[in-house]
């Protein structure tokens, strides 16, 4: 089937079987650029289901009632599990540095998941304006070794908002991503006026937030940018095949690429495997070994099963 640019949209909610579809060609259509919309029963998509972030093309178009009717489904990009959430192009980790305190394992494995999903990803580090600018510029270049520049936010210091919001409208489709309580939902007030969602404190007892945001739902930031409101804890299972971890962590494939670096045997590990030339002195080592470990254990397992 042939596309029509005008009809062509993006689901930018879902609650039941109807769907709130944003024309991207929206001056056609005057102030009627959003419509309420049902899957034509008579087409089939090959099983699958329609996601907030898909893109869509819609028909029997009332600008009047603002209905329409979802008759076809572009081919998508990628898909988050959990929460589902179609074409997402930019993943931003978002962790507090304290009020829950860092951990930097459990951010290590936020990276790798959204690492895994094939599109760009960034470090974004909450309330420092409880922490020092020592503290601040120790952690930046912590993170640069990492492989990502890190935005600090500060609530005493706009400037640092202004330059993460700057390159969020450069972007096509970003998302937070992060454990509860380190200030996602503040921070998507911040960002979309006139949200508000709701805030919980963090647990004394537990240490970190409580979930406060329920719904998926994409809000337009600039002219084709969007940013996804979504519930808090995030982390997508990592699946991913044990011979491809190494190209996830920047510090081994930089050596790869960036320094030319070849080990005996094209598909190692860099654990204990004969022949490595992996220089294995950046910080993130001890996680990545324990990454492939586990990966190694859990594949012995269900061999055994």
């Amino acid at each position: 089937m042939k596309t029509n640019s005008k009809n062509l949209g993006l689901v930018t909610k879902k609650f039941n079987d109807f769907f709130l579809v944003e024309l991207k060609n929206k001056e056609n259509f005057g102030n009627s650029e959003r419509f309420l919309c049902k899957v034509r029963k008579s087409i089939s998509f090959k099983d699958q289901l329609i996601y907030v972030g898909d893109e869509v093309v819609i028909g029997n178009i009332d600008s009047e009632s603002k209905r329409a009717v979802i008759t076809n489904l572009t081919k998508r990009k990628n898909l988050l599990v959990r929460p589902s959430v179609a074409n997402i192009s930019n993943i931003y980790i978002t962790f507090s540095v304290e009020e829950p305190e860092l951990n930097l394992s459990q951010l290590n494995m936020f990276l790798i998941s959204a690492e895994s999903m094939g599109v760009e990803v960034s470090l974004v580090l909450t309330k420092c304006d409880l922490i020092s600018d020592k503290r601040r510029s120790f952690l930046i270049d912590k993170f640069r070794k990492w492989g990502y520049q890190a935005f600090t936010l500060n609530l005493q210091k706009s400037d640092y908002f202004r330059k993460l919001l700057f390159e969020l409208k450069q972007k096509e489709c970003s998302i937070f991503m992060g454990p509860s309580g380190v200030g996602k939902t503040t921070l998507l007030n911040m960002i979309i006026p006139g949200l508000q969602n709701s805030t919980a404190p963090v647990s004394n007892k537990i240490k970190r937030g409580k979930n406060t945001t329920r719904n998926v739902e994409l809000f337009s930031i600039s002219n084709q940018s969007y940013i996804v409101d979504t519930p808090g804890f995030n982390m997508q299972d990592l699946k991913v095949n044990i011979r491809l971890l190494p190209n996830l962590y920047s510090e081994i494939y930089k050596q790869k690429i960036d320094e030319g670096i070849k080990c005996k045997f094209r598909n190692c590990l860099h654990v204990n495997d004969e022949g490595c030339n992996l220089n294995k002195s950046f910080e993130r080592y001890s996680f990545y070994r324990e990454m492939i470990e586990s990966s190694k254990n859990h594949y012995y397992q269900n061999r055994e099963d």
